[in-house]
């Protein structure tokens, strides 16, 4: 083979792996760049045993702590929700579950949070393929049995801190009456604990009461716990 064909090949090598690599390396900075969310996928639990009229009360009831975030109900109880803050996730579905739970001991809101970059713009819930969309209908496939709450990112060290932070979870909202989850409710809306007495009616000790035997301080620490992992695994 001549040299100057050996030379042209070489040198048509040479570009095709230069333009390979440059065209991973385009791709790395745009992984890096893409916006990390938060998806929640869900549905309520029961809720075929509520009247009708009760069901579309709820449904309305979580679209209205939901504003603010695109979301959408489908097959009637089922939903997903896009939060562009992961860690705003957490303490919206608490805010869903203790809503759910206001009914009745046998309701709640059955959920899954997903953490993941999303690398192309958002048109549809439906028919979204982005990592935070992966991950959250992943994880809530492998809800069994009485588990309702399971939080998954992409980081493996991140995961087991937030399997504890949604087991316990977990264990605080399965023991929550639907009293207590009234003034819970009214206090992950940001009322204070007089506010929530007025717009309940109570007196202030029993929401004092309710909110000891809710675990509300409890609760609040796993949202900072959630909160604090996010920052600490540099997730977002």
């Amino acid at each position: 083979m001549p040299f100057n064909t050996i030379i042209y090949y070489y040198s048509l090598f040479s570009l095709y792996f230069i333009n390979i690599a440059f065209l991973i390396y385009i791709w790395e900075i745009k992984l890096f760049f893409m916006p990390v969310a938060a998806v929640i996928t869900g549905d309520i639990v029961n809720s075929t045993l509520l009247a009708p009229k009760l069901e579309k009360k709820l449904i309305a009831q979580l679209s209205i702590l939901l504003k603010g975030h695109k979301f959408e109900f489908y097959r009637g109880d089922s939903f997903q929700v896009y939060i562009k803050s992961p860690s705003e996730a957490l303490e919206l579905l608490f805010r869903l579950r203790a809503q759910a739970r206001c009914y009745s001991f046998i309701h709640d809101v059955r959920g899954s949070i997903g953490i993941g970059k999303m690398d192309a713009p958002l048109r549809n819930l439906r028919t979204a393929t982005s990592e935070a969309f992966v991950l959250s209908g992943r994880a809530f496939d492998q809800l069994s049995g009485d588990q309702r709450m399971l939080i998954q990112s992409i980081n493996k060290e991140a995961n087991t801190a937030f399997r504890v932070i949604a087991y316990y979870g977990d264990f605080i909202f399965k023991r929550l009456t639907s009293k207590q989850a009234e003034v819970v409710l009214q206090l992950l809306k940001e009322n204070t604990q007089t506010e929530a007495a007025k717009k309940l009616k109570k007196s202030q000790a029993t929401v004092s009461k309710h909110l000891q035997a809710a675990a509300w301080n409890e609760m609040q620490k796993l949202i900072m716990e959630y909160k604090h992992v996010i920052t600490q695994f540099k997730i977002v």
